[in-house]
């Protein structure tokens, strides 16, 4: 079983889709707070529909309770992350990771890990356990989008401590715009990558 986790979700409807997604392949769905609707809202349940009733699923009020309650230490799992397998395993997806999620090595119980819509994991988070990052490739800005010159030079002028990440796209550190997954889009993938590396039946 694998352990899908979101940190601080604002849309409902992804929330329910990747719980939807949990059930049909027996993952746990981690449902870290604050969050950017209510647990009831119409549409986690519109998205979820039946399924919600059979998601194994965990809320927690912030990171610090989700860390503490299933004893995951960040810093041996980014110590260890390049030579002694640690089990389970954290992986935390972002655009900003260096290693791509198909050349990650995947085992029962590993943690996938995603942040919210707007901004997505925390920098802090990232730049602390950078072993332990991970990105889906993507068309950089300037191939998947016909106005991406427009965009660039405006955003640019708007917003002049604009950098290149590390697929070569413009980006705001505030933001997570342009070239990003939908996050159940994301959740999937990846989870779907991890169940072929360990045999999910059918695959």
């Amino acid at each position: 079983m694998f352990n899908v986790v979101l940190v601080e979700p604002e849309i409902p409807s992804n929330t329910g889709n990747i719980g939807r997604t949990c059930v049909i392949t027996g993952s746990h769905l981690h449902l870290v707070g604050p969050f950017g609707f209510l647990l009831d809202d119409y549409s986690l349940k519109r998205a979820g529909m039946a399924y919600w009733s059979s998601l194994n699923v965990t809320r927690y009020k912030n990171w610090h309770e989700f860390l503490e309650q299933n004893a995951i230490d960040l810093e041996l799992q980014n110590r260890l992350a390049q030579s002694t397998p640690v089990l389970p395993r954290v992986h935390l997806l972002t655009k900003r990771g260096a290693t791509i999620y198909s050349d990650a090595t995947y085992t029962e119980g590993d943690w996938l890990i995603f942040g919210k819509e707007s901004s997505g994991l925390s920098r802090g988070l990232i730049d602390t356990y950078p072993a332990l990052c991970e990105r889906i490739p993507m068309l950089d800005d300037s191939h998947a989008l016909e106005n991406a010159a427009d965009w660039q030079a405006q955003y640019g002028e708007l917003h002049p401590e604009l950098r290149r990440d590390v697929a070569g796209n413009f980006v705001d550190d505030r933001t997570n715009w342009v070239t990003s997954l939908n996050l159940s889009n994301a959740a999937a993938i990846v989870l779907y990558e991890a169940l072929r590396q360990t045999g999910f039946q059918g695959m």
